[in-house]
């Protein structure tokens, strides 16, 4: 760690180190969280996010704006669907995708000020 990064004393503060446990998640939570972060840090997955967050999309017209095959497409978005990022609904043969709820667009309305700032 470059020397900067650290304190020029060792002190141990309980008081913060007892704050930090009250709010921790739970292994459970901690684990969601981190596959959610996950999720949303790869490229393609991500541009999926992007996209149906415009409008709700065929996995054709996915595999269409993003350039990859709807195999790659479909793999994706039953990831996205496992975490509850993403739902769907069937109109005749066709299967569209949505993102889940409007938190999935919080999230990335925040992420995207957080990095504008």
């Amino acid at each position: 760690m470059p020397r900067e990064d650290r304190c020029q004393c060792r002190v141990i503060h309980e008081e913060r180190i007892a704050g930090a446990r009250e709010t921790a998640l739970d292994k459970r939570e901690t684990g969601l969280l981190a596959q959610l972060f996950k999720a949303m840090a790869d490229l393609t997955r991500l541009k999926i996010i992007m996209a149906l967050a415009q409008d709700e999309m065929c996995v054709c017209d996915l595999a269409a704006f993003l350039g990859v095959s709807e195999s790659a497409v479909s793999h994706q978005l039953r990831m996205l669907r496992q975490l509850q990022l993403v739902s769907n609904r069937r109109e005749g043969p066709v299967l569209y995708y949505r993102l889940a709820d409007h938190h999935v667009s919080k999230l990335i309305e925040f992420a995207l000020e957080h990095i504008r700032e």
